[in-house]
């Protein structure tokens, strides 16, 4: 009999164990977290008096998903997944940098955490779609986290995106 529960319908086995292996499980939820994380988020001004967005689709995945620490389980089908850690002050220095994102994709980005060990920072629109921004371009998980999760914990290249 295997130690941890058979996967939910909602993610893949793999990301699924990967996701209960950091403490995950259906039904998590920490608001009292994700209120915080949105006031600091709302109080911190840039240098250059940027602001960061804070809406719905950010406060219910930092709600789910906040403070969790996930290990790839294994090799990647395109690239070496990496280890993703969500908390949305990993991006709190970056409101200029998610401003012009969200000003270029036509909607508003918030930060979601960050994997490679603060080598990519992950941000989250307002429809729930998945960026990450690292130092090579930004790029497009997926249109919801649940595919964006299944995409970093399987090693699925990204799409970059481009000003064309």
């Amino acid at each position: 009999m295997p130690d941890r529960p058979f996967s939910t319908t909602r993610f893949p086995v793999a990301v699924d164990a990967a996701l209960r292996d950091a403490g995950w499980q259906p039904g998590r939820w920490n608001i009292k977290q994700a209120e915080q994380w949105a006031d600091t988020l709302r109080e911190h001004v840039s240098p250059g008096g940027h602001r960061h967005a804070v809406f719905p689709a950010a406060i219910e995945a930092w709600a789910e998903f906040g403070t969790l620490l996930i290990a790839p389980p294994g090799p990647g089908r395109h690239t070496a997944p990496t280890t993703v850690r969500f908390d949305p002050l990993a991006g709190l220095h970056l409101a200029r940098t998610l401003k012009d994102l969200g000003r270029a994709l036509d909607t508003d980005v918030a930060p979601l955490g960050e994997e490679a060990d603060a080598r990519a920072v992950l941000a989250i629109d307002t429809e729930g779609r998945v960026y990450s921004l690292d130092h090579t371009g930004d790029w497009y998980l997926g249109p919801d986290l649940d595919q964006a999760l299944g995409a970093l914990v399987a090693g699925v290249l990204p799409a970059r995106l481009s000003t064309s």
